[in-house]
């Protein structure tokens, strides 16, 4: 039996650089990034270079739909992404549409809080059923929550479901925060770079954290449909805990899978958007499995140049970005890229380019040997 075609209709991304994807693709285009230099002791005693979105803008456009007061700034983020979906599209709310949360940390910063009702507000599941009810859906909030696959893993779960006919239609929205959690914590792997990250430079230090929320709609009606979802894989490699495989098996595995189902030759893709978190270990690695797969020659970027690295909203958000390049036929460079900084050649992209693209790939890892890929399709007149 023939599965169902699935398809993405709307998208959309808040992040420091622009509140929704055509001011993001601008200031892309312009070469802004939204990592700047911070000194914010609550925080981190020392400076740290990090893409964040002011509180108060942040406010400011939350206060136009609800009372900023009784949200998280996260919450906001994330309600903020999905809005103009939902009013664009005007679903109904039955059982056959549901609702995907993709992050990492959730609520984390609530930690810092000792009174119970802000305590409550860390459990990933509270998260869901915010956002959930603002909207009015009839349907269990489902939450991804898979290290930094999490953001593509979503999008591969939900074609899952609608081609499974457990729903019609899923709305994903991803999102996560720069914490005093999260910094500590990529601060005590040494992971974090004195600079803005560059991905895949022989000068890369590490990565720069940032944090986004994004959103699209995923569904089985063809109607204004941009992209086709045509293949995904999702492999645990299990390597380690924090560092990914030497040979990039569960990433070479889950592109592999993606391919097959997709059933086209791998020559035909035409375009990829990888993890490149600037890393030593991650960029080597995904030199290593595309090279394995021979895919190495396709021209491909890293947008945590523009973003830093938003954890659970990543892959998410660089899909939403990714499908509006692709509707465009622009490639973006890979910001911070300057000399090659790998063992293995890859097709990084430096400028500015226009191609026609048909056929492109979305991959992300995360900590604990995750590892995820979707491939998809361009929708034609």
């Amino acid at each position: 039996m023939k599965l169902r075609d699935v398809f993405i209709t709307e998208q959309n991304c808040i992040t420091p650089i622009g509140f929704d994807v055509a001011t993001n693709i601008q200031n892309i285009a312009n070469g802004q990034s939204g990592i700047r230099l911070h000194q914010n002791k609550l925080l981190m005693v020392t400076p740290f270079y990090a893409a964040m979105i002011d509180d108060a803008i942040v406010k400011t456009a939350f206060q136009k739909y609800a009372d900023s007061a009784n949200y998280t700034k996260l919450e906001q983020m994330m309600i903020l992404a999905l809005l103009p979906v939902i009013e664009k599209l005007k679903p109904i709310f039955n059982q056959k549409t549901a609702l995907i949360i993709s992050t990492t940390k959730g609520n984390i910063s609530a930690l810092e809080k000792l009174r119970e009702q802000h305590l409550q507000k860390t459990d990933l599941n509270q998260l869901g059923r915010v956002i959930a009810t603002f909207f009015g859906f009839s349907t269990v909030p489902i939450i991804v929550s898979n290290a930094c696959v999490s953001g593509i893993l979503a999008v591969g779960i939900a074609k899952r479901l609608i081609q499974s006919e457990c729903y019609d239609q899923v709305f994903v929205v991803g999102g996560d925060e720069v914490s005093k959690f999260v910094l500590s914590g990529f601060n005590s792997f040494q992971a974090m770079s004195d600079s803005p990250c560059q991905p895949y430079s022989i000068h890369r230090k590490g990565v720069s954290l940032g944090e986004a929320s994004a959103a699209v709609c995923i569904t089985a009606d063809a109607t204004n449909a941009t992209m086709r979802i045509i293949g995904d894989g999702a492999i645990n490699d299990a390597n380690h805990i924090s560092g990914p495989s030497r040979t990039g098996e569960g990433l070479y595995r889950s592109v592999e899978r993606a391919l097959l189902e997709s059933a086209i030759d791998r020559n035909e893709l035409d375009y990829i958007n990888a993890h490149g978190t600037a890393t030593s270990y991650n960029d080597e690695m995904e030199a290593v499995a595309f090279n394995r797969l021979g895919i190495a020659h396709v021209p491909l970027n890293s947008l945590k140049g523009y973003y830093g690295h938003t954890l659970g909203a990543s892959g998410l958000l660089e899909t939403v970005i990714g499908i509006q390049s692709v509707l465009e036929n622009k490639l973006f460079p890979s910001l911070g890229f300057d000399e090659m900084g790998l063992s293995q050649p890859l097709n990084i992209i430096g400028k500015n380019e226009q191609k026609e693209i048909n056929y492109w790939l979305k991959t992300a890892s995360g900590f604990g040997g995750c590892n995820t890929a979707v491939v998809f399709q361009k929708m034609t007149s």
